[in-house]
């Protein structure tokens, strides 16, 4: 009976470190997510600015194909807005 009570005493303290692990991982990720999302926002304007490059160069040669580059190259920016504007709401930061 001794040794239940003392198994029972050790897990609690174990459970107790186990969530005071994750408070702290929550507040480290709470902390790096406004930067990894100014990081999606760059890397969507960059997107769209080399997009924008193969756009008109398509254009400028005559190539008949520039409306379907210039859709999926758009879309791409946008997917990338989206996604970091989902995540921001979803982990209320």
């Amino acid at each position: 009976m001794l040794l239940l009570l003392a198994a029972m005493v050790v897990t609690l303290k174990a459970a107790a470190q186990g969530e005071q692990g994750l408070q702290a991982a929550e507040a480290t990720i709470k902390g790096y997510f406004p930067y990894a999302v100014n990081l999606m926002y760059a890397i969507g304007a960059l997107v769209g600015i080399v997009g924008a490059v193969k756009v008109y160069n398509k254009w400028s040669a005559g190539d008949q194909d520039t409306s379907k580059v210039a859709s999926s190259w758009f879309g791409a920016c946008i997917f990338l807005v989206v996604v970091a504007t989902i995540l921001k709401a979803f982990y209320k930061v």
